[in-house]
């Protein structure tokens, strides 16, 4: 810390601690600045510093500490008001409210003394000639905070009742708290009601919307309203994450994390803030924090997770089970010791009552990277829809297992296993034992070729010569999908020659020789699809055709109420289909598989129809059908059902939410991009696909002005997306996209960060427009942080780039932000007219040189604005000059420039009319300046006449009138 040599040079230090994170090491140097205000012998500097010192220590984990600056600095006031200035009176009196609610949160202030302190409170109020709203706001506090309902109640309608004076606390602030109120009462609706205004924006202060957001929470969760409450975790999280002093903000996000089954989101958190475990300075909010930590602690333990590591106090390594204990001890201590203050049992209840709070949604899917946390050792899960007990034992659950199978139905697999189980030790006949090994075949991929064999030849032994072919058959098939498919091929060739031969003869059934053919037909569908991306043999799509077609021969017509049969016709034509498409025919293909889910969904079988949807889909979307994709897309998921496993569930939502997208809906995009990655996460299969998913959320939730959700999405989104899976243009438009998030919300730093991480990607591209782009946006984010010469020089990359493109309005553009920058920063005067003066020139130069209609009328719209920009600089530079006669010469200058971009605009017509009357006014205001009021009044009747037939809700229109007739009023008060 440099010295302290004056006044001046503490308050310049005094503001930019204040400007410095929250923390001990904003308050640590407060501390110093006092012992330096001291030191100036000018009791307004110790004052100020004392004030300084309380606003950071309230805004901060040691709110502990602001007690004795506000004693000393209460006693300088009873000794000496006259060293208050206005400002340091007004913040002597508002600190009286940080008291109050300070001496609440530490258990061993006597309550005696916290009411003796708000008498002290009120009276000092009165004669201050202070409102008593803030008292009764305070005194509403005290009350809630024991309990004390009917006084709660009295002091809230005073509070609302009282006029509202320099003492009240913003709008924002008391919204949160009356909303707060509602909330604690059972009113979610109202509390909703009083909170929206702050919620929305309307109303706002340092530590608001943050603390409404997270107030909000468990309001909408208990009203059903999900999708509002995951939107105000996202942003509102992002908002109190770095802040330290909203410790009981963050526990009610941690709090939403465990009752919505993000667990492991809850855990994230928890890990960003350790000292939030052991920071005593605050005993009421360490409390709030033990009780939702308990809360999360407790969930995990029921998800069988108690011996899993977690984040805790610092020191050693916890386990759920162990924080959960200790979290509970340590918020019931505090509790205990508040209620022996009080001399209640409300903050006891309380505490118990957050603690035990069960779930108000198994899981809710908030699009940010977390993983639904898995028991260390987990029991084996059961099968999927595994049949009920029944009560005839083995007899009732074959009898199940073969209903499932006669008929397709899923979990069939399953239903057999549970025979194979209960069938333990007991004689089986050689059908059964053959029905047994078949279905374990279909369970056990390539290791199912020697079951099915086995299964073959029990069948054989039942005397079913068919089914054993088909059996065999489907081994064959299994060796195709192991992608031998050659081996498959020479396989299949017994069986089907032996069952052709077999039904001629009516050695077999129609069902066992049709599941031949369809498998020798699905192994040379393998066949066409194994040529990678090349186009296939046409021997082969023939030679598949062909045993597709013999399928279709073999069945068509004959499946009536037999599903099988109708289940191999639908998928013969989905075959077709296929094949179709290997063609080109994509309308052929289309139409085929169409059929094919329509009749799979008339046998009753609509999952076997999702697979075919979904490469309908993706075939209607070659096309450019996006509305035939969309059917096709909310179909599969339709039809799949609770038998969707999580990644192909998470495909379809994926491909549904970038046809919506595609449609220009990106709010029913964003919820199906959600799914997505909820889906995604689900599956555990890696964050590939659960990256796309978020990627594409973000940017919906962009499109949508959700900046703050859009940022948190994307930030999760990056860490799991590369070049190499996702493409480094994925990657580009993530980063971009988060820019113009972090841009709208703020955050320029971050922002100019992100987007230079882009331009860094794009400068290897061989086309250099996005690299530029990216420049130029990265230079805005820089100035807008405060680093003009890093934006000066990456507007000059900018332009270069610009230059090389040879488009004229990005480099104009790129010369007039560094004119302003050299204004804005003392790089000169003449420096920023140069700069002003070179973008005039660049669009000049362009028009000069034959261009199309179009593009002419674009670059004279754009000299336009470098004129008016170039006269508004001028003006605003004469600032600089301290002789009137240069400030007169800067102002005409400006004029000049004001006429030619009144020249530019007119040359456009009616398209340049807005612009053309804005420089005009401009114009006006200077003649004013001039000190020639019948020049400004000409120009403002001119502007008036230009609007004389437009119509009157047209807003610009209504501005522009305005802003001339004020002009006509002051130059006429001027002239009489």
């Amino acid at each position: 810390m440099s010295e302290i040599t004056d006044f001046d040079a503490l308050r310049r230090a005094m503001a930019e601690n204040s400007e410095q994170p929250e923390g001990p090491a904003r308050n640590a140097r407060a501390e110093r600045l006092l012992a330096e205000a001291e030191k100036l012998d000018v009791p307004l500097a110790v004052i100020e510093a004392l004030g300084h010192q309380l606003q950071v220590y309230n805004y901060s984990s040691e709110k502990d500490k602001m007690f004795v600056p506000f004693a000393r600095l209460l006693r300088m006031w009873d000794e000496n008001p006259g060293d208050f200035d206005e400002y340091e009176t007004h913040s002597l009196h508002w600190v009286f409210k940080w008291m109050t609610a300070g001496m609440l949160g530490q258990p061993h202030i006597p309550l005696a003394s916290i009411e003796k302190w708000l008498g002290e409170m009120e009276h000092r109020y009165r004669l201050a000639g202070h409102s008593e709203r803030a008292v009764r706001s305070a005194e509403f506090s005290v009350a809630a905070h024991v309990g004390d309902m009917a006084r709660a109640e009295r002091a809230y309608a005073a509070w609302l009742a009282a006029e509202r004076d320099a003492m009240a606390d913003c709008h924002a602030c008391e919204m949160h708290s009356q909303g707060w109120w509602q909330a604690e009462r059972g009113r979610d609706e109202e509390a909703l009601r009083l909170w929206a205004p702050v919620l929305e924006g309307e109303y706002t202060c340092a530590h608001e919307p943050h603390a409404a957001l997270a107030s909000s929470l468990t309001s909408l969760l208990r009203l059903g309203r999900l999708e509002e409450a995951r939107a105000n975790h996202l942003r509102g999280f992002r908002l109190v994450r770095t802040m330290e002093s909203m410790r009981g903000a963050f526990a009610d996000h941690v709090e939403f994390c465990a009752l919505t089954g993000n667990e492991a989101r809850g855990l994230e958190m928890l890990a960003e803030r350790p000292a939030y475990f052991t920071d005593t300075g605050n005993p009421r909010s360490l409390m709030e924090f033990l009780s939702v930590v308990t809360l999360l602690m407790d969930r995990l333990t029921a998800l069988g997770l108690a011996d899993r590591q977690v984040p805790g106090p610092p020191g050693r390594g916890w386990t759920a089970g162990e924080l959960a204990v200790h979290a509970r001890e340590q918020a019931l201590e505090l509790a205990a010791r508040f209620d022996a203050r009080n001399g209640t049992p409300y903050v006891g209840e309380q505490t118990r009552a957050r603690m035990d709070r069960r779930p108000l949604a198994d899981r809710l899917p908030l699009g940010v990277r977390t993983a639904r946390p898995a028991a260390s050792s987990p029991a084996a899960p059961p099968p999927a829809a595994a049949p009920r007990p029944a009560e005839g034992g083995l007899p009732a659950l074959l009898a199940e297992a073969r209903e499932l199978s006669e008929n397709l139905r899923p979990h069939a697999v399953e239903a057999w296993a549970a025979v194979e189980r209960a069938a333990e030790g007991v004689e089986l006949d050689a059908r059964t034992r053959a029905e047994i090994a078949d279905h374990r075949a279909m369970d056990a991929g390539p290791g199912g070729v020697e079951l099915f064999e086995r299964a073959a030849a029990l069948y054989v032994e039942a005397g079913d010569p068919g089914e054993a072919l088909a059996a065999r058959a489907r081994g064959a098939f299994l060796r195709a999908l192991a992608g031998d498919v050659d081996d498959a091929l020479a396989a299949v060739a017994e069986p089907y020659e032996r069952v052709l031969g077999l039904y001629a003869g009516g050695g077999t059934g129609l069902r066992q020789t049709a599941s031949v053919l369809m498998g020798r037909a699905r192994i040379l569908m393998r066949a066409v699809h194994r040529g990678g991306d090349g186009p296939p043999s046409p021997a082969a799509v023939g030679d598949a055709e062909a045993a597709v077609r013999e399928v279709l021969v073999l069945v068509d017509g004959y499946g009536g109420d037999d599903v099988r049969l109708a289940a191999r016709a639908a998928e013969a034509r989905a075959m077709l289909g296929e094949l179709a498409a290997h063609g080109g025919d994509v309308p052929e293909a289309v139409r085929l598989l169409g059929r094919a889910t329509a009749d799979f969904v008339a046998a009753g079988l609509p999952w076997f129809a999702v697979e075919y949807e979904a490469q309908s889909a993706a075939l209607a979307q070659q096309l450019g059908d996006l509305a035939g994709a969309e059917r096709a897309l909310r179909a599969a998921l339709e039809h799949g059902g609770p038998y969707l496993e999580p990644p192909g569930r998470a495909q379809l939502h994926l491909q549904l939410a970038e046809v919506l997208g595609a449609t220009g809906r990106p709010e029913e995009a964003a919820e199906h991009a959600l799914e997505a990655a909820h889906w995604a996460d689900e599956a555990g299969g890696g964050p590939a696909l659960g990256a796309w998913a978020r990627h594409l959320l973000g940017g919906f939730l962009l499109r949508q002005g959700r900046w703050a959700e859009a940022a948190e999405v994307l930030e999760s989104a990056l860490p799991d997306l590369t070049a190499e899976t996702h493409g480094d243009g994925a990657v580009v438009q993530t980063q971009w996209w988060l820019g113009d998030c972090l841009s709208e919300l703020g955050e320029h730093h971050t922002a100019a960060e992100r987007r230079l991480q882009a331009a860094d990607i794009a400068r290897h591209w061989p086309e250099q427009q996005d690299h530029a782009t990216l420049a130029h946006l990265a230079a805005e984010s820089l100035g807008q942080a405060g680093l003009p010469a890093e934006a000066d020089r990456a507007y000059t990359r900018a332009g270069e780039l610009w230059r090389s493109l040879d488009n004229v309005h990005g480099l104009v553009r790129s010369l007039r932000a560094r004119a302003w920058l050299a204004l804005r920063t003392g790089g000169g005067t003449d420096g920023a007219r140069r700069l002003m003066a070179d973008a005039v020139r660049e669009c000049v130069a362009a028009l000069a040189r034959p261009t199309a209609d179009e593009e002419a009328r674009r670059l004279t719209e754009e000299l336009g604005h470098t004129h008016r920009q170039f006269g508004d600089l001028l003006a605003r530079s004469s600032a600089e000059d301290a002789e009137n006669g240069s400030i007169q010469e800067a102002f005409e200058a400006a004029l000049a420039q004001m006429a030619l971009a009144m020249d530019a605009f007119g040359a456009l017509g009616a398209d340049g009319l807005h612009s053309r009357t804005a420089a005009e006014l401009a114009a006006g205001w200077l003649e004013a300046d001039l000190g020639r009021p019948a020049d400004a009044t000409a120009r403002a009747r001119a502007v008036l006449r230009a609007y004389a037939d437009a119509a009157g809700d047209d807003e610009t229109v209504r501005a522009r009138r305005a802003e001339a007739e004020q002009m006509l009023q002051l130059m006429t008060e001027q002239e009489t």
